[in-house]
């Protein structure tokens, strides 16, 4: 079995659900960047970028910052990955 940290060849699943919530905003990877640092929470635009492309991990803490910073819950970002388990049951 090779288990090299990846579901369906992604690094995250949450990622494109960010994206879409933060366009939703009309918030910026630059913005999102400097209120995250506001936080404590240093993510830089490119990886902010790989993050939403799949192509990043992503840490409990930044999924945390990511929603306060979008004003969400994060179920939010959360549901559709759970949705989607329960679909392959």
């Amino acid at each position: 079995m090779n288990n090299c940290g990846k579901y369906e060849d992604n690094l995250n699943l949450i990622g494109p659900i960010i994206r879409e919530k933060r366009k939703e905003k009309g918030i910026s990877l630059e913005t999102l960047s400097n209120q995250l640092l506001l936080h404590n929470v240093n993510i830089p635009v490119t990886s902010l970028h790989r993050m939403e492309n799949n192509q990043r991990t992503i840490r409990d803490y930044e999924i945390c910052a990511i929603a306060v910073v979008l004003n969400i819950d994060v179920q939010d970002l959360l549901n559709p990955i759970v949705e989607k388990f329960k679909k392959s049951e």
